[in-house]
């Protein structure tokens, strides 16, 4: 972690001297030695690789996001210029299979993060979601969002 606040900090000063990198090396080491104490981080081995190996899953997963992002705007868009609106608000109940509560997380964050559906509450495994229509609602199982947070975690297991 230390060498990716190392290049945060290369990329926020915007220019590198020997001044610059001297003083980013100890502050991104200090923040790395502190953050881990703080939030009582152990470092097993392998921790790196498995970080290497999430990354393409992860590109994936924000890529995907970012398109339904996009995808549900112009829908919302598109409802909310229709001279006859018709929204049907619905709570629909969602169970998923994810392992980790890590992943259940991200899964009712990235529910939330796109317009039209709000996650009410997350309890085990199971979500409640709010939906402006039924169409919507109907899209919240067996997502790709969930699909991929399943293939994060059997990496993560490995």
């Amino acid at each position: 972690m230390a060498f990716v606040y190392f290049i945060i900090w290369l990329i926020f000063n915007g220019r590198i001297t020997l001044e610059i990198i001297l003083v980013g090396l100890c502050v991104s080491v200090a923040a790395d030695v502190s953050i881990k104490k703080i939030m009582r981080v152990k470092v097993r081995g392998g921790t790196f690789f498995k970080i290497l190996k999430l990354f393409p899953v992860m590109a994936a997963y924000f890529i995907v996001l970012v398109i339904e992002i996009v995808k549900a705007n112009i829908m919302m868009t598109r409802l909310t210029l229709a001279k006859n609106i018709e929204v049907e608000p619905c709570l629909v109940k969602m169970h998923t299979d994810l392992k980790s509560q890590a992943a259940r997380v991200t899964l009712a964050n990235s529910i939330t993060l796109t317009p039209g559906t709000i996650t009410v509450s997350l309890e085990g495994n199971e979500l409640l979601v709010h939906s402006l229509n039924h169409d919507i609602a109907n899209g919240l199982n067996n997502s790709i969002f969930e699909r991929l947070l399943k293939h994060m975690e059997v990496i993560a297991r490995a």
